[in-house]
C-alpha cells in the first residue's frame, strides 16, 4: 500500500473540510487527547525539587510512555487496513487529524483581515493565537513578522513534518511524529520547570524534523518564483535562528517574499533579542501577510503534487 497515496489522501480531506467544530465539540482531537496524557504525567513525574538528572530521567520516560500509547495503536490500526481501494481511503482518514493544512491557514487569515482593514486591535487578538508573543506591544510590522513566522515554521512542523514521516512509515510515522511534536510544544520549554524534564522531548523534536524543516524551505524557495535569491538566503541566513530547524522555513519564506523576518521578540516577561533574517529588507505589512499565504498555498500544491508522484510510482 502506498503511503504517500495515504498521506495525500488525508491532506485532500484535511483541505476540503479542516477539523470540524462540532466534531471536536464531540470527541476532541488526536493531538489534544496525547497533550492531556503528556499533562497528566507531566504534573505525576515532574517534581520541581528533585535534581536535574532525575528530572532527565523522567522526562525521558515520559517520552517512551507517550510514544508507546501512541504507536501501538497506530501500528495495530495499519496492519487491520484492507488492501487496495478501500485501505487507501480508510487509511486517509486515519491520517487526516494529524495534518493541519487549512487550520494553519485559516489561522494566518484571521489576522490579515483586520489588520488590513486597520484594526490594530483584532489583528493582536488573533496574532495571539498562534504565537507566544506579547501582542499588546506588537505595532502592524511586529504582527505582520509574527504571522508569517507563524506561517512558515508551522508550515513545516504541522504539515511537512507529519507528511513526511507518514510517507516513510504509514501511520505509526505521522502519529508519532504527532506525538513527538506536541511533547516538544507542552516540556520542551527552556523554563525553570522543563529545562531537565523536557529536554529529551525537546533533543527528539529537533532530530525528527531535520529533514522535513529544510524540505519546508525548499518548497517556498521553489513556489517563492524567485527561487535563487530565496534559496540565497536560505543558506546565508538559517543558521542564525536560535532554532536549528525553523530558520530554514523562515529564511526561504523572507527571501522569497523580499522582506526582513525575526530580530527582537517582545514577550510578556522579556525581550528576546534575535538577529534579523534577511536583514536590509523592508518590515512585512498586512499586503505581506496575503503575499506569504498565496506563497503557502503554491507550496502545499508542491506538495501535492509530490506526493502523487511517490504514489503513482
Amino acid at each position: 500500500m502506498s503511503f504517500a497515496g495515504i498521506m495525500l489522501l488525508g491532506a485532500l480531506i484535511d483541505i476540503g473540510v479542516g477539523w470540524p467544530r462540532r466534531l471536536f465539540a464531540r470527541i476532541g482531537h488526536p493531538v489534544t487527547w496525547i497533550g492531556r496524557l503528556v499533562a497528566t504525567l507531566d504534573a505525576r513525574l515532574n517534581d520541581d525539587a528533585a535534581p536535574d538528572a532525575r528530572r532527565r530521567v523522567m522526562g525521558a520516560i515520559t517520552v517512551a510512555v507517550v510514544l508507546a500509547a501512541v504507536v501501538l495503536p497506530a501500528i495495530i490500526a495499519q496492519l487491520a487496513l484492507p488492501g487496495g481501494i478501500p485501505g487507501l481511503l480508510l487509511g486517509g482518514l486515519l491520517a487526516w487529524p494529524f495534518i493541519a493544512i487549512r487550520s494553519m491557514h485559516d489561522h494566518v487569515v484571521a489576522v490579515a483581515r483586520p489588520l488590513g482593514s486597520g484594526d490594530t486591535e483584532g489583528a493582536r487578538a488573533a496574532v495571539a493565537m498562534i504565537v507566544g508573543r506579547d501582542p499588546a506591544r506588537l505595532g502592524e510590522a511586529g504582527i505582520a513578522r509574527a504571522a508569517i513566522e507563524s506561517l512558515a515554521e508551522n508550515t513545516s512542523d504541522g504539515i511537512v513534518a507529519p507528511i513526511f514521516w507518514g510517507a516513510v512509515a504509514g501511520l505509526p510515522g505521522i502519529a508519532v511524529y504527532k506525538a513527538i511534536n506536541t511533547m516538544d510544544s507542552m516540556i520542551g520549554h527552556r523554563t525553570p520547570r522543563h529545562e531537565a524534564f523536557g529536554w529529551a522531548a525537546a533533543r527528539l523534536d529537533d532530530l525528527v524534523n531535520l529533514v522535513p524543516a529544510r524540505l519546508t524551505a525548499l518548497l517556498f524557495a521553489l513556489a517563492s518564483g524567485r527561487p535563487r535569491r530565496a534559496a540565497w538566503v536560505m543558506w546565508r541566513d538559517a543558521g542564525l535562528h536560535r532554532s536549528p530547524n525553523a530558520g530554514w522555513p523562515e529564511a526561504a519564506m523572507a527571501g522569497g517574499l523580499g522582506i526582513r523576518l525575526s530580530g527582537p521578540r517582545i514577550y510578556v516577561a522579556r525581550v528576546a533579542q534575535e538577529p534579523w533574517v534577511n536583514e536590509g529588507a523592508p518590515d512585512p505589512g498586512a499586503g505581506d501577510i496575503v503575499r506569504g499565504l498565496a506563497l503557502y498555498r503554491r507550496a502545499m500544491l508542491c506538495l501535492a503534487a509530490c506526493l502523487a508522484g511517490l504514489a503513482l510510482a
